[in-house]
């Protein structure tokens, strides 16, 4: 797995590169399929926000879909052991979901069913920023489009927990209209499908 530690206005020194390289060891033994993890180090400059003023990213590419976390805390070492142990949980939970663990019903693999799709998704977000329109109140100043090959709902909320959005767009598998699962107070999900 290739890391690559950057910092934001931050100079990030060797031994913190290596803290980094022993801690994202931990979660290869849930998914041995991690191409590259990109860690991005950010310092709030606000003293208002002095006990979460260090944030740390790490966005890891697998063959399936992106895999996010961030966390922030007082030190940088803080934030990368929160931002890891999420990483971790989000990995653990994508590792229980392909085990088959009753019957023989077998699911299909996150990455036969999403790798084409997060291809696509970082090309057209790349593209997007750059042309985006200039910024000023009620402009749109970004636009996505993404193929979508059609899901349930379980696996649409499977994916947008993997992403670590509040929302997931996608076509429904029963009549391949479009849909949103969202995420609701506490643990609750909501669905919302347009009907002509």
């Amino acid at each position: 797995m290739d890391i690559v530690v950057r910092g934001r206005n931050v100079e990030v020194p060797d031994h913190y590169r290596q803290h980094v390289a022993d801690k994202l060891a931990r979660i290869e033994r849930y998914d041995t399929k991690i191409i590259r993890s990109d860690v991005e180090l950010l310092h709030e400059k606000n003293p208002r926000q002095s006990e979460i003023c260090q944030r740390v990213e790490i966005t890891c590419r697998v063959r399936g879909p992106v895999v996010r976390a961030e966390a922030c805390a007082g030190d940088f070492y803080k934030a990368l052991d929160l931002a890891v142990d999420r990483l971790e949980r989000k990995f653990r939970q994508a590792a229980d979901r392909r085990r088959v663990h009753h019957g023989r019903h077998t699911p299909t693999s996150v990455a036969a069913a999403t790798g084409a799709l997060v291809e696509a998704l970082v090309e057209e977000q790349v593209e997007a920023e750059d042309s985006a329109i200039p910024d000023g109140p009620g402009r749109i100043v970004r636009e996505k489009e993404h193929p979508a090959k059609p899901m349930t709902i379980e696996q649409a909320l499977f994916e947008m927990e993997l992403v670590g959005h509040d929302f997931f767009l996608f076509a429904d598998a029963d009549g391949g209209r479009p849909s949103v699962v969202y995420r609701r107070k506490g643990y609750d999900y909501g669905v919302i499908r347009l009907v002509e």
